[in-house]
């Protein structure tokens, strides 16, 4: 199971990871309404997806909880790669896996950073 913590909708900033339907997103925006007479403040948040394509418009109460993922960063090696995926090998526990191939060239031997969270995995960068 992944790691997750809480934290109140209106103190997400830009840039900052944040789990709408289980899916990991990046924060794009944060607008903060003022508390009106007989209600709390709204947080709107726009946020697209760190492992697919997509993309949340969420509106709630800006003190609802919204669950934020612990994205986990490690180091891979390419093993072998093919037309659409790329073998890699943990550095750390020395698993073998496959992954989508990333817009950047990689060649066999090189060492990637990865970002991992539950199922979702992608190559981030080059070393």
């Amino acid at each position: 199971m992944s790691e997750k913590k809480l934290t109140e909708m209106k103190n997400l900033k830009t840039g900052s990871f944040v789990l709408f339907d289980d899916i990991p997103c990046v924060v794009e925006s944060v607008q903060v309404s003022k508390a009106g007479k007989h209600g709390a403040a709204k947080a709107r948040v726009v946020a697209k997806g760190v492992f697919e394509v997509a993309r949340k418009n969420v509106v709630k109460p800006g003190d609802s909880k919204v669950e934020v993922p612990i994205i986990e960063k490690s180091s891979a090696q390419v093993i072998a790669l093919s037309e659409k995926n790329v073998q890699l090998m943990d550095l750390q526990e020395y698993s073998t896996f496959e992954v989508a191939k990333p817009d950047f060239e990689l060649k066999e031997g090189d060492e990637v950073t990865i970002w991992r969270y539950g199922n979702y995995v992608m190559v981030k960068s080059k070393k």
